[in-house]
């Protein structure tokens, strides 16, 4: 288990900004976002990626506590 928080902001479904979290992820398991979000804070080292199911050859790896650019809208992400 990763301890800690991980933040994540995205566009509902009304058209108005959200901030969602995963308190204490799961080590090793893939965990789908509901909708394309910019990540703010990783619990552990997470292995985020642009396709839902962690597929996808496009991904980037954020060491623990380190946030990704705005522009990076992933789909999905793994923590270590």
């Amino acid at each position: 288990m990763a301890t800690g928080q991980f933040r994540y902001t995205y566009t509902n479904a009304e058209g108005y900004d959200a901030v969602g979290f995963l308190n204490d992820p799961p080590s090793g398991q893939c965990t789908n976002l509901p909708a394309p979000a910019a990540a703010e804070g990783a619990a552990a080292t997470a292995t985020v990626f642009l396709d839902a199911d962690c597929a996808g050859d496009t991904y980037l790896t954020l060491p623990a506590g380190a946030d990704a650019s705005d522009r990076l809208l992933l789909r999905s992400v793994v923590f270590s």
